[in-house]
């Protein structure tokens, strides 16, 4: 990992740990509701009972935040993982009906929670971006 690398790794690699720790217990409503929400984005979530999706969410999120805290985890693939979550994310955000004003991006306030989460996008490209550019400039 790239010095550079550590500041965005950590802080990011520490929210989606705590993220994904505090997802293991969900259960009932709370499951429900996350899995509905992530079905009006995917409906082919809609396979997945919503107890056996918090679970998978939540390993999700433990590996990711794992891997980002790695440092020998390489910068590349740690971005692509997060620019994926985030991709995720924000398909959740333009596809769940009253998160966004009508024929806009601008976020309603429902929507805010889910619209920032954009910076993860952002924060995944650029760990694969510097890392392409990086490996070009050695060649």
């Amino acid at each position: 990992m790239k010095l550079t690398h550590a500041p965005l790794r950590v802080s990011i690699g520490a929210f989606f740990l705590n993220s994904g720790l505090s997802k293991r217990s969900l259960e009932g409503q709370a499951a429900e509701a996350m899995h509905g929400m992530a079905v009006g984005a995917v409906p082919q979530l809609r396979q997945l009972d919503p107890a056996r999706f918090a679970k998978l969410l939540s390993r999700s999120e433990i590996a990711l935040g794992a891997a980002l805290l790695t440092p020998f985890a390489p910068s590349f693939l740690v971005g692509l993982g997060l620019t994926a979550f985030g991709a995720g994310l924000m398909q959740l955000y333009l596809k769940t009906p009253g998160l966004r004003e009508p024929r806009s991006l601008k976020p309603t306030q429902a929507g805010v929670p889910i619209a920032k989460d954009v910076w993860l996008v952002g924060a995944g490209l650029t760990l694969v971006l510097d890392s392409l550019t990086h490996r070009r400039l050695r060649s």
